[in-house]
């Protein structure tokens, strides 16, 4: 069983209702699993959320969210150190993509350089759920919300979705049509984890 697993994926593809599914489905099997998310609630996490809200200058935006993930981390450890089943809706690889695409024609090579950053001092997850889908229609989804953040345009998600899929060739990453039933992406999560 995969002990540490992320779900990442743009605004609107579905990897937050998924992940929610799949802990309460290991949950209901006795399984010690633990929920967690980022940004997190923490001060530095609500600092992370008025950056994004507040559309704050790329690189205050990105070395928050490293903030809170360093944070974050030492509580994954602990779970991890218990034994328990950690699943992560949004991880490092949510900053990498994102945020390489805000600081496009800012700083040479950013997926590179946000790579880089992320290494030390946070657990790597065993496996790595990317919820792929077209931004179009991943915005069609999200359309019925009160307010849409900064990041939740055409054009930006174009730039994430593309540096996710580039991400995604590290063999952690099990790619997901996005598009399924809920039940279906669900059962197939819960059964990679499970291996």
């Amino acid at each position: 069983m995969k002990q540490f697993v992320t779900f990442e994926g743009i605004d609107g593809s579905g990897k937050s209702t998924v992940s929610k599914q799949v802990f309460d489905t290991l949950r209901s099997q006795d399984i010690d699993v633990v929920l967690t998310i980022e940004p997190t609630d923490t001060e530095i996490g609500q600092f992370v959320k008025h950056c994004i809200a507040t559309d704050a200058d790329p690189f205050v935006t990105t070395f928050a969210f490293l903030a809170d993930r360093i944070q974050h981390a030492l509580a994954i450890q602990e779970h991890l150190d218990k034994g328990s089943i950690v699943l992560c809706d949004r991880y490092m690889d949510s900053t990498i993509a994102y945020q390489a695409a805000q600081l496009e024609g800012q700083i040479e090579n950013p997926l590179d350089w946000l790579q880089e950053l992320s290494k030390p001092r946070i657990p790597k997850p065993e496996l790595t759920f990317l919820f792929v889908i077209e931004p179009k229609r991943a915005l069609q989804r999200i359309q019925h919300r009160d307010t849409l953040i900064p990041f939740e345009q055409q054009q930006f998600l174009e730039k994430v979705h593309q540096n996710y899929l580039l991400l995604a060739q590290e063999k952690r990453f099990r790619k997901i049509d996005a598009t399924q039933p809920v039940q279906h992406l669900v059962d197939q999560c819960v059964e990679d984890i499970c291996k």
